[in-house]
């Protein structure tokens, strides 16, 4: 096992940093392997924001649901989908290219070259010693992240990045099994194999939980699934995608 596969599997979730700004270099490197991921086309419809102010990053961290780590960390990334260079350089080679920005296929092609990025930055930032941990909480209200921003139409923060020098060792969580993940040459449909697997991994989850928490906690995997996807949350998010001018045809 090399040293990257190492890095990638001793992946977890920091959610308390050191007082520890990253340097300058360390941000600029951690862009570049974002931006040495694939992209579809060569399209590369993403945009990274750095979020130095404290004050932004203060007012970040309230409309994600007072995260304290969106605040508190080494550096702050915001990654966003982004047409609007692709906007400007239709009118800078005079071709119309706004049906297919708006496509539901290019809202995909974004999302998608979006958190490529995002992965091989997470992975760089933590070949280099440091934590992270992605932050969907901002589009709890990303109006007013956009405002807070100054986004342009074409471009949806989708998620942010915290990243730093950790203050914490936690466990990591168990992942869904190898088998249950991987099908060979075709989609497993065989349901009681199906319903069997997940409940293994149920028992694998409670099992975390009661050693993590000295049996205060068993919660298992299909009842958290189960009780979050029965809340309707973020339900403005297809108006407002489409206001921003992504997934209209």
């Amino acid at each position: 096992m090399n040293q990257v596969i190492e890095t990638i599997l001793q992946h977890r979730s920091i959610r308390r940093f050191e007082d520890q700004p990253l340097t300058d270099e360390q941000i600029r490197t951690i862009v570049e392997c974002a931006q040495a991921a694939s992209t579809s086309s060569y399209v590369q419809a993403y945009s990274i924001i750095g979020v130095k102010d404290p004050e932004k990053k203060r007012k970040l961290a309230e409309l994600a649901g007072n995260q304290s780590y969106v605040e508190h960390n080494g550096h702050f990334f915001v990654f966003c989908a982004d047409f609007h260079r692709h906007e400007l350089i239709g009118e800078l080679e005079g071709k119309d290219v706004l049906p297919s920005l708006e496509s539901t296929e290019k809202f995909m092609v974004a999302l998608i070259d979006t958190a490529l990025a995002a992965q091989n930055a997470a992975i760089a930032a933590e070949s280099m010693g440091l934590g992270i941990c992605y932050i969907g909480g901002l589009r709890n209200n990303l109006p007013e992240v956009c405002a807070l921003l100054n986004v342009p139409k074409r471009v949806i923060p989708l998620f942010g990045l915290a990243v730093g020098y950790p203050a914490q060792t936690p466990d990591q969580k168990p992942r869904l099994p190898f088998e249950h993940v991987y099908h060979e040459d075709e989609y497993d449909q065989d349901r009681a194999r199906f319903i069997a697997q997940l409940q293994r991994y149920n028992e694998t989850v409670s099992t975390y939980y009661e050693q993590r928490t000295n049996g205060r906690r068993r919660d298992t995997w299909t009842g958290q699934m189960a009780d979050m996807l029965s809340r309707q949350v973020r339900m403005y998010m297809k108006e407002f995608v489409e206001g921003k001018g992504f997934n209209l045809r």
